[in-house]
């Protein structure tokens, strides 16, 4: 079989079982499981490929249209420039989350103390630390199994940094000792209401934990969690960020005004949706 024709074929599957990014997904599989390069799918799209490969790349094909993540797969991902590794124990990140990264990279410093709250694969404190320098940085989680990844990661991108970033088990600040101040709490924190989690696609809601999913019955358990206890572990003039879903933007924005927080902001995403709350604790 030709190159165009496998790519063609995969692509028609994927867009036959209501996949949206039927374009990007079948390029990953072709240069994950079919021996072909980005290069080759334009420049010599008539090649032949080996059986052997596509067979196994069909293979593939047949466990995504199941419902599982092509991330988990694969076995990683892409974040912030860096492949990190993934499974169903944690959120698998995405393009959405990096908003969050990059606004935290905007403003803060070679130096900064940093707190990740349900830091899941450890992608935003780990991107974090590996582009800043002389940073530290705690990671918490309430699941050990999220941590275990974590780690993983922070082992396999960090290098010499590795030994500033520590992971910690806990329930949001209970994983953190009463003298642990930072100068930036950011956090990707579940935000969907438990009425809404069972419309979610099957390769979320079957295959990201539910933990990582549920923000309550209004979505606003987590936020009001973190808002609340942030003064105990942020610094004057400190700065929390939060992703929040589409629609809640004002509720977390109140949420931080009445808790002491100045200088709100919205960040929209890529798609124009409010994708990151944060603000400026008081020093008053």
């Amino acid at each position: 079989m030709k190159i165009s024709d496998l790519k063609k074929e995969i692509r028609k599957a994927l867009e036959d079982a209501g996949i949206q990014d039927s374009e990007t997904e079948s390029r990953l599989i072709m240069t994950e499981y079919a021996g072909v390069t980005l290069s080759d799918m334009f420049t010599d799209p008539d090649r032949e490929i080996d059986e052997a490969a596509a067979a196994m790349a069909g293979d593939v094909v047949k466990r995504r249209l199941t419902g599982i993540p092509l991330q988990h797969i694969i076995g990683r991902t892409g974040f912030m420039g860096f492949d990190f590794k993934v499974s169903p124990a944690a959120l698998i990140p995405r393009p959405d989350t990096e908003i969050l990264a990059e606004e935290a990279l905007r403003d803060y410093h070679d130096g900064s103390r940093i707190l990740d709250l349900c830091t899941g694969t450890g992608c935003i404190i780990i991107s974090l630390l590996a582009l800043m320098n002389d940073c530290y940085g705690i990671g918490t989680d309430i699941s050990e199994d999220a941590l275990l990844l974590a780690e993983e990661n922070a082992d396999m991108l960090l290098g010499e940094k590795r030994e500033r970033l520590q992971f910690k088990k806990g329930d949001l600040y209970d994983a953190l000792s009463p003298d642990d101040v930072f100068d930036v709490i950011v956090s990707n924190p579940p935000y969907i209401r438990t009425a809404d989690i069972g419309m979610l696609s099957t390769e979320v809601k079957d295959h990201d934990p539910c933990i990582a999913l549920d923000g309550g019955e209004d979505g606003l358990v987590f936020y009001r969690r973190i808002i609340t206890g942030a003064k105990e572990h942020l610094r004057k003039g400190g700065d929390l960020l939060l992703e929040i879903g589409y629609d809640q933007a004002a509720d977390v924005t109140e949420i931080m005004k009445a808790n002491g927080f100045m200088e709100v902001q919205t960040v929209k995403d890529f798609g124009g949706n409010d994708r990151v709350v944060r603000g400026i604790l008081s020093a008053l």
